[in-house]
């Protein structure tokens, strides 16, 4: 689809290219990136791949699921015993297909206390509120299909007649999807990148519970770059807007102060200056 745009617009190809993508596009942006990087995907067409960003990415299941219990923990949503207990019994499992069966019951008792509003930054009590606002949340994924379906949009985009019959924002059917789900880890993808000067941002709403900050850094650190710009806050309007560190590589991690997954839909002000800055090789 890139480079049948890129083809499209020549006048663009001298142009830095970056690519971006949230959630598990965490996992498909720096494969990408390395297929581009190699011109595995490009034919004959040269892009000037600069970098690429990422933003609360799925990167490796056994980090990121593992991740949850002790962020849940530090925000208070589970008790110190679960934690403690899950600590005890999980002690080296695979926490979304733990063998033991004790581990597999105290992992239960966790998933049912964070199912109800793992995406959204806010924990609240009161029901009505509760439903509400999953309404108000889900209602806009129910209008963009509309939206994006509506001639104007279409003519507005740019969008070839014919490309696209239909637009619809995720597949529930697994068999309307001709593909499985063979990238486990992507953590290496990220190594070779940097380690050929390609720049990269990972960043995370602090407050997500699916993919949390936590687990970011964890395989971030895993890639043992040396540190060039420490932990520090990073503001905005004189207000801390999250936290950064910088690594040799090209390498910067930040986290979006208040934003649960994903950052962008709830901080986008944030999340702009965060990329405005970054693009410009300017500190956070």
């Amino acid at each position: 689809m890139g480079v049948k745009w890129f083809n499209d617009h020549p006048e663009y190809h001298a142009n830095p290219f970056y690519i971006d993508g949230e959630s598990y596009a965490g996992k498909i942006v720096p494969f990408l990136a390395q297929m581009i990087s190699e011109g595995i995907i490009l034919i004959a067409l040269v892009l000037l791949l600069y970098g690429y960003l990422v933003g609360n990415p799925s990167t490796e299941e056994r980090i990121d699921v593992s991740a949850r219990v002790p962020c849940a923990h530090g925000f208070g949503i589970i008790s110190h015993q679960l934690y403690e207990m899950i600590l005890g019994h999980c002690h080296g499992e695979d926490y979304s297909n733990p063998a033991k069966e004790l581990c597999g019951q105290a992992l239960k008792t966790f998933n049912d206390v964070r199912a109800l509003d793992v995406y959204f930054h806010y924990v609240v009590n009161a029901n009505f509120y509760i439903v509400v606002t999953l309404l108000v949340q889900v209602y806009r994924y129910y209008l963009s299909y509309f939206w994006a379906n509506d001639r104007r949009t279409r003519d507005a985009l740019g969008i070839k007649e014919g490309t696209v019959d239909e637009w619809v924002r995720c597949h529930n059917d697994d068999q309307e999807l001709p593909y499985e789900s063979e990238l486990k880890s992507v953590v290496k993808y990220h190594r070779n990148l940097t380690s050929r000067g390609y720049r990269a941002m990972v960043y995370s709403g602090d407050h997500d519970l699916l993919v949390p900050h936590l687990g970011t850094q964890a395989w971030v650190r895993s890639l043992n770059f040396p540190v060039v710009d420490d932990w520090r806050a990073w503001h905005l309007g004189g207000q801390s807007a999250g936290f950064t560190i910088t690594y040799s590589n090209n390498m910067t991690f930040a986290t979006i102060k208040g934003a649960g997954h994903t950052a962008p839909e709830y901080e986008p002000e944030r999340c702009f200056a965060m990329f405005s800055r970054w693009i410009l090789n300017r500190p956070l």
